[in-house]
């Protein structure tokens, strides 16, 4: 019962760090332009904004971050199929 529970702390803290690192990451930002389009994106890799000619296109940053969060989904579930996921990534640290 205990290693349960210091299993649900153990998660807690590392969501808890997971969400502050993710804030951190959404300050990086980064432009492109070419062309007359110009795109911004942050460090958690997520579409901030979108100019084709000077107007701003919220609907295909939608669009794209739905998109790429659908494919985060979809590739995490299979790694854990294949026997990855947290654990596969932290090397079987079991003892956490």
């Amino acid at each position: 019962m205990f290693d349960k529970f210091k299993q649900a702390q153990n998660l807690m803290k590392m969501r808890s760090q997971a969400m502050q690192l993710k804030k951190k990451l959404e300050a990086i930002t980064h432009s492109e332009e070419k062309d007359g389009c110009k795109v911004v994106v942050n460090g958690a890799q997520e579409v901030i904004k979108l100019e084709i000619d000077g107007q701003e296109r919220r609907d295909v940053v939608d669009l794209i971050n739905k998109a790429s969060k659908e494919i985060q989904k979809e590739s995490a579930k299979k790694m854990m199929e294949e026997g990855g996921g947290l654990s596969g990534l932290l090397g079987g640290m079991g003892g956490m």
